[in-house]
């Protein structure tokens, strides 16, 4: 149960990024709270998952995912550049979040 956690967390962990930028610095209300929100329950889940898996691990895994999902989404949704060595950059840190997955029991 502590991956599942630990892959959701990561998932809000975009969706938070995804609410700042949203939010205009904080100045926008909705897209404020919206961030507060889920950073709350990114942080909520991270905890729980360090019940089951180790904090070096479990770190590098949660900010992975939100690094490669926030640099997706911003390639998709905010016309953020595409070029070759940005994709295989994120390729790479793709690929460290599989190889700890991978190593940790």
């Amino acid at each position: 149960m502590a991956w599942v956690y630990l892959f959701i967390a990561g998932l809000t962990e975009i969706a938070w990024a995804i609410g700042m930028k949203q939010s205009e610095g904080f100045t926008r209300l909705w897209p404020s709270l919206f961030t507060l929100g889920t950073i709350g329950v990114s942080l909520l889940l991270l905890s729980l998952a360090l019940r089951g898996i180790p904090i070096g691990t479990a770190y590098a895994v949660w900010a992975g995912i939100g690094t490669v999902g926030t640099a997706v989404a911003g390639i998709l949704f905010f016309s953020e550049s595409s070029d070759l060595l940005r994709l295989a950059s994120i390729g790479l840190i793709a690929a460290g979040i599989v190889g700890l997955k991978l190593v940790t029991h």
